[in-house]
């Protein structure tokens, strides 16, 4: 009964009742997120179906975790049919994308990330429908690309909506979006942690975090791939032999993996925006432009067919040390082609899947290199291969955290985790300047979110006592008396630091005040000189104390639309002692930053 009364009494507090209202719709959008990924998944398969199966007679194997859900029969493989089909899915996807919502083209992730910083986490309520039958026209047709860019888009959409609908305030929007981009990451690759952890880590290139976002998106990525998985099973997307890492001497071949990934990625990154710049000065339409992408895409397929599509069947081979160092190696750069010319041209559909299967094929061809080099070492291929996965990614995308965690829940294996780390940190450190999320920004100080925050707790650290002691000279505090003329005003305006005056009555009392504002509208009147006087032109006063923080006079200031406050005594609230502007306060502001640097240099 104790805990019961305790509970109650805490629970009305505004800012946990603000928690907790977060966290019921964190779990709101999971559930639809979860949903959005199921038939984001369905209709994936069913353009695979439709497309490569029906159609092209081409029947890309499966990754080891998930089973087709649409079979057609067993057919001769048509190439021909296999060449057309990116460049109708092309087409389609570009015709349906830049008529209706131009945002949903390209991998989708920048979009969200670029709503989260630059929009108030404001996504068009089109989008994520647009953006799901884009992608599963762009996929389920031959083109390369993964699910993240258009699920992240998708679940991101679904967070913002719910927070536009509800009115919540930018803030709030935000965190819901960052929590359904989370969620259903999480649930379409089974990865609820490293979708949680990707929406918070994948805004910023430096090793920074969207701290606010975590539990959320942890809430709704939990919910998500618990409804995921209801539909699709729980088992990792990947499965693997159960590599393990026992050999601290292999650290020295995952060093020439981690160059080699990092490589890797500086050329998918330089490959990818190098295409798009391209063809965004070709003077052609935008909607036909992904389907010049899909002609590239299908010359690739009539010789190397395991380069388009999702690929993850042949990631699920590497996997396993299949494939051979020859072929491997050339999937990985093709993949690196068709990726640039289904995406970078407009078309629809994420960037991390290609990046899984680049990472997977350059990791094994590594690791066969490297083992026939070093046979005494027994290295093992398919483990270079998991490896490579996640560093491959962790450079091109600068989320070294969250991928490390990606790849051990998407193949189930956690054995792996010292020599991930090692590589992933490596290629990221390599990889530090370059990134394929261009919406990314440096930090969160680079954050325009986070520019009111950061200028709000310097604010807060000044007190009005502080900018006061600060001060040399005489006070140049200006009284007026309720009958002061406008004559005499007007010259006080002119010669006086401030252009305020607080009015005083015979015992010295502030009763008033005049401002500037109304001293400018009647002072160029000769004719109101001898009728004018202080009292006509007064309003209240506005008046703060030197107890107070600088953040609260902005905010008084700002509520008042004055300039210009008077500071009163502490013990007596109708004693002013002096003015405090604007001007003041920036200059106070502009001292603690340069004392901030200098702390900061002597620090260093």
């Amino acid at each position: 009964m104790r805990g019961f009364i305790h509970l109650k009494r805490v629970l009305p507090t505004p800012m946990l009742r603000d928690l907790w209202r977060l966290m019921a719709l964190s779990a709101l959008v999971g559930l639809i997120a979860g949903l959005g990924a199921i038939a984001f998944y369905v209709m994936l398969d069913a353009g695979r179906w439709l497309f490569l199966e029906t159609l092209a007679g081409y029947h890309p194997p499966p990754p080891g975790g998930e089973s087709p859900l649409f079979l057609a029969p067993e057919g001769e493989l048509r190439r021909w049919v296999l060449f057309l089909m990116p460049v109708l899915g092309g087409l389609l996807s570009g015709v349906l994308v830049f008529w209706l919502a131009p945002e949903a083209e390209g991998h989708g992730t920048d979009a969200a990330l670029d709503a989260y910083h630059n929009k108030a986490g404001k996504i068009r309520a089109r989008v994520p429908l647009i953006k799901a039958l884009a992608s599963a026209l762009t996929i389920g047709s031959g083109g390369s690309g993964g699910r993240e860019g258009p699920i992240a888009q998708i679940g991101a959409g679904f967070g913002s909506l719910l927070g536009s609908w509800l009115r919540l305030r930018p803030h709030d929007r935000r965190v819901l979006m960052a929590a359904g981009l989370g969620a259903g990451v999480g649930a379409i690759f089974h990865a609820p942690l490293a979708g949680a952890l990707f929406s918070a880590e994948v805004l910023y290139r430096e090793l920074d975090q969207e701290y606010e976002v975590i539990v959320p998106s942890v809430i709704a990525s939990i919910i998500a791939y618990g409804v995921f998985a209801m539909k699709f099973g729980w088992n990792p997307l990947f499965t693997n032999p159960g590599y393990c890492f026992r050999n601290p001497l292999e650290l020295g071949p995952y060093f020439v993996l981690a160059l080699v990934v990092a490589a890797g990625a500086i050329l998918y990154i330089k490959f990818f925006y190098g295409t798009r710049d391209m063809f965004r000065k070709l003077p052609l339409p935008n909607h036909i432009k992904p389907m010049l992408g899909g002609i590239a895409v299908g010359v690739v397929a009539l010789v190397l067919p395991q380069a388009i599509a999702t690929g993850y069947g042949f990631a699920q081979k590497a996997l396993f040390g299949q494939g051979g160092l020859t072929l491997l190696f050339a999937v990985g750069l093709a993949k690196i082609a068709t990726t640039s010319f289904t995406i970078a041209t407009g078309g629809s559909g994420g960037v991390f899947g290609p990046a899984v299967v680049i990472g997977a094929c350059l990791g094994g061809a590594t690791g066969t290199l490297l083992q026939k080099i070093l046979p005494g070492m027994q290295l093992q291929p398919g483990a270079f291969a998991i490896v490579g996965m996640a560093g491959f990614f962790a450079g091109a995308a600068n989320t070294p955290i969250s991928t490390i965690i990606m790849v051990s829940e998407m193949t189930g294996n956690y054995h792996l985790l010292v020599p991930s780390m090692w590589v992933c940190f490596i290629a990221y450190m390599l990889c530090k300047r370059h990134t394929i999320y261009e919406a990314q920004l440096g930090s969160r100080f680079e954050a325009p979110v986070h520019i009111t925050d950061m200028m709000e707790a310097v604010l807060k650290r000044i007190t009005v006592r502080q900018v006061l002691a600060s001060r040399t000279g005489k006070n140049r505090l200006v009284t007026v008396r309720p009958d002061t003329g406008l004559q005499e005003l007007a010259e006080l305006y002119e010669n006086s630091v401030y252009s305020s005056f607080p009015i005083l009555d015979e015992q010295g009392q502030a009763i008033a005040m005049v401002s500037g504002r109304e001293l400018r509208t009647v002072i160029v009147r000769e004719e109101l000189d001898q009728l004018v006087v202080a009292m006509d032109l007064s309003h209240p006063l506005v008046s703060i104390s030197p107890a107070s923080n600088l953040y609260q006079a902005v905010k008084l200031m700002a509520d008042s639309s004055e300039d210009e406050i008077c500071i009163v005594a502490e013990d007596e609230q109708t004693r002013v002692i002096d003015m405090l502007s604007r001007a003041d306060v920036i200059s106070a502001y502009h001292a603690a930053l340069t004392r901030g640097q200098q702390e900061q240099l002597l620090t260093d």
